[in-house]
């Protein structure tokens, strides 16, 4: 590591570019930037492409949706420099930036930190880094959940420095993201305080503070149309609580943003305690309903009885599936959760078991059928493919990229899809069943494979899957 201490280092620039057409920046060069209202801040130069242009025309890029245009700036100097030699030199405080020899002192930047003391940016706050290979750079702090842990944006599409590459920084001038920053933490910080001693409005809380009381309220209406209704599955629903917010008691929704900033959503469409049971038994109604266990547990709570059913269904159609094939599958039963008999997915890691909501005995074989029928898959080997050619073929917004026909160990068939554009994409896997094959013709086949896999949906349709005599042979047609 460089031997300069930074705590004493100061960075000197000499009279800045005046920044007009003659005088500009190269493509995606990092620029110290004066603005005209007197702050300062950094960025990479992008021009605009049009030489019909009088007045230069572009941005400088700060990071993602983070850019500054060009008629905001005043002047600018290049940060296309690499420190490392002069950073070896451990008597080094200050360092010149001049420009053709210039002696006039612009601006001076110096009370650089260190992340490695533990000693961070404030949130979204813009610095101007020195990277731990020699490099100038910028970035905006974007600390975590972890306020001790963050990376430095610096470009579109979520660049940025880690800790790890940036040597020292200090911060930058103010501007609209970080003064938006500060004002949020300002009202945060408010609201804490506020929040220390609510107060209650007791004539909306006549029932007390304790949100129990109000959802055993309207367990008792409940259960007048639904006898199994209980707490447990009127809860299953995001809960509702009383909450402070802006120094009083509220009925509200309490939930974290992904920086861990308290969110409040109060509940508004009433004001009266009896008006707020009134709503949580509309708002947990559809639940509750889906919770008889007369249809979820009409096969008893042996989850065996279950499993064996899902297994004889996808048997039917996976000739050769057989329960080895599902050995190292999820494990599921059915327990107590809550006082509730509940459909249950255990697991080996020793991480809390997950409960599975669904509100009939066919949902849950439905659902567990899924995976059955890609172990199944996974199981058969393929022995020959074809894959069928296409051009330019539009599949619901993304481009086809692969369609694969290939042929099974046990002589059946799957068929494998894939699609996607610049940024994302994705792929599926589909058995073309037995029913298919009993299909007299190629033409009374596609017919019922298109049932599977739509044209619609997966880019061949009927036209170009009925001209592919490549395919209907190796089908078998």
């Amino acid at each position: 590591m460089f031997k300069c201490i930074y705590k004493n280092l100061s960075l000197l620039f000499y009279e800045l570019h005046n920044f007009d057409k003659d005088s500009l920046p190269k493509e995606d060069e990092f620029c110290l930037l004066l603005m005209k209202d007197g702050s300062y801040t950094a960025g990479r130069w992008w021009p605009e492409e049009d030489d019909a242009m009088e007045d230069p025309a572009g941005k400088f890029n700060r990071g993602q949706f983070d850019s500054i245009p060009v008629e905001e700036v005043s002047k600018w100097y290049s940060l296309n420099y690499n420190l490392s030699t002069a950073l070896e030199n451990e008597e080094l405080e200050n360092l010149h930036f001049r420009n053709n020899k210039e002696e006039t002192l612009t601006f001076t930047l110096k009370d650089f930190r260190s992340l490695k003391d533990q000693d961070f940016p404030e949130k979204c706050q813009y610095c101007l880094l020195i990277l731990t290979d020699g490099r100038i750079a910028g970035g905006r702090w974007d600390y975590w959940k972890d306020e001790h842990d963050g990376d430095f944006n610096y470009a579109s599409a979520g660049a940025s420095y880690s800790i790890d590459q940036v040597w020292a920084w200090t911060p930058l001038g103010s501007d609209e993201i970080f003064a938006r920053e500060e004002k949020a933490e300002r009202e945060r910080k408010f609201e804490e305080e506020l929040n220390k001693n609510p107060s209650v409005d007791h004539n909306r809380f006549i029932y007390g503070t304790d949100v129990n009381i109000y959802y055993e309220k309207a367990l008792e209406k409940l259960r007048k149309e639904y006898p199994w209704a209980s707490l447990a599955q009127m809860k299953k629903i995001k809960p509702w609580m009383i909450v402070p917010l802006h120094g009083q008691y509220v009925f509200g929704q309490e939930e974290r943003s992904y920086d861990g900033t308290r969110i409040v959503r109060e509940w508004t469409d009433g004001s009266t305690a009896d008006e707020f049971i009134d709503f949580l038994c509309e708002y947990t109604k559809n639940t509750v309903e889906n919770s008889n266990p007369e249809e979820k547990f009409k096969f008893g709570t042996d989850i065996e009885v279950y499993l064996e059913k899902v297994y004889e269904n996808v048997k039917k159609d996976y000739r050769w599936f057989d329960k080895g094939m599902i050995k190292n599958l999820w494990r599921y039963t059915i327990k107590q959760i809550d006082g509730d008999w509940e459909f249950v997915r255990e697991y080996d890691n020793g991480s809390s078991d997950s409960v599975l909501d669904y509100s009939s005995a066919e949902r849950f074989i439905e659902g567990i059928e899924d995976e059955y029928r890609q172990a199944a898959l996974d199981a058969n080997p393929v022995v020959s493919s074809y894959e069928v050619p296409f051009s330019g073929v539009d599949c619901c917004g993304w481009n086809l990229e692969k369609y694969i026909v290939s042929k099974l160990g046990s002589g059946d068939y799957k068929v494998f899809v894939q699609a996607g554009n610049r940024s994302t994409g994705g792929s599926r896997e589909f058995f073309i069943t037995p029913y298919c094959f009993e299909a007299e013709s190629y033409e009374e086949f596609l017919e019922r494979y298109l049932k599977i896999v739509p044209g619609s949906h997966f880019g061949l349709s009927r036209k170009e899957l009925l001209s592919d005599k490549e395919l209907k042979h190796f089908l078998g047609y």
